[in-house]
C-alpha cells in the first residue's frame, strides 16, 4: 500500500514532498508512544504519512486529515481504502485555516496526536490552531523545520523559510509546551522535526 502511494503520486504528477519511510515509521512510533486514539494531520497530499500514523491507532481510532488539493485529496482518499483505512481515516478537502475551526466547534477536539505537514507559511498559525485543539499531554509534531539550515538567516527571501522561523520562534515562546526540534539528515537532505508535548 505504502509503495502503491508513492507509484500514485508520480503517475498523478503530484509533487514528491511525502516524509521518507523511516520518518514514517518515526510517526507511527510516535503515535504509539502517547496511546494515540485521535490523530489531526494538516497536509495530506497522497496519504502516506497518513497511513503509516493510521496504522499506530486502535480499530476504534480516528485520523482527520485536511488537504487544500482536490486532486490530493482524492489521490489520497483511494490510496486510503487500498491500505484498508478508510473506517478509520477521514480526509477533508479545503483550506486548514478554514477547516480548523470547524473542527473546534464541531467538538472533534482534543486530539491526542497533531502532526503538520503542510504550507509553510501559516505554520505559526497551524500551531496556535493545533494548542487549541489539544489537551495536556497532547503531541504535536512539525515537520520542515529546519529547512537545510536556512531557518537561522532572518529575513530570507524564500516565504516558506520565513513562515518556519516564524514557527520556530513562536514555539520557543509558548510555555504551555515542552519542545525541541530533531534535526534529520538523509534521505530528504537537512532538514528537521518539530517535536513539542503540551504541558
Amino acid at each position: 500500500a505504502l509503495k502503491a502511494t508513492i507509484e500514485s503520486i508520480e503517475s498523478n504528477g503530484i509533487p514528491q514532498i511525502s516524509i521518507c519511510a523511516s520518518q514514517g515509521k518515526f510517526l507511527q512510533v510516535l503515535a504509539k508512544l502517547c496511546n494515540a486514539k485521535r490523530i489531526l494531520e494538516i497536509g495530506t497530499l497522497a496519504g502516506y504519512s497518513t497511513i503509516w500514523m493510521a496504522r499506530a491507532l486502535p480499530k476504534d481510532g480516528k485520523l482527520i486529515s485536511l488537504e487544500y488539493e482536490p486532486l490530493h485529496a482524492s489521490v489520497a482518499k483511494e490510496n486510503i481504502r487500498r491500505a484498508g483505512l478508510e473506517n478509520i481515516v477521514e480526509i477533508q478537502t479545503g483550506a486548514a485555516l478554514d477547516l480548523l475551526p470547524k473542527l473546534a466547534e464541531e467538538g472533534s477536539a482534543p486530539f491526542d496526536m497533531i502532526f503538520i505537514d503542510a504550507d509553510k507559511p501559516p505554520y505559526a498559525e497551524f500551531f496556535q490552531w493545533a494548542l487549541k485543539l489539544s489537551r495536556p499531554g497532547t503531541l504535536i509534531v512539525a515537520d520542515n523545520v529546519i529547512r537545510e539550515g536556512k531557518v537561522l538567516t532572518e529575513n530570507h527571501d524564500d516565504e516558506r523559510v520565513t513562515g518556519v522561523h516564524r514557527f520556530n520562534k513562536l514555539l520557543a515562546a509558548t510555555k504551555e509546551v515542552t519542545a525541541s526540534i530533531i534535526q534529520t539528515i538523509g534521505a530528504k537532505e537537512h532538514d528537521g522535526m518539530a517535536i513539542a508535548v503540551v504541558n
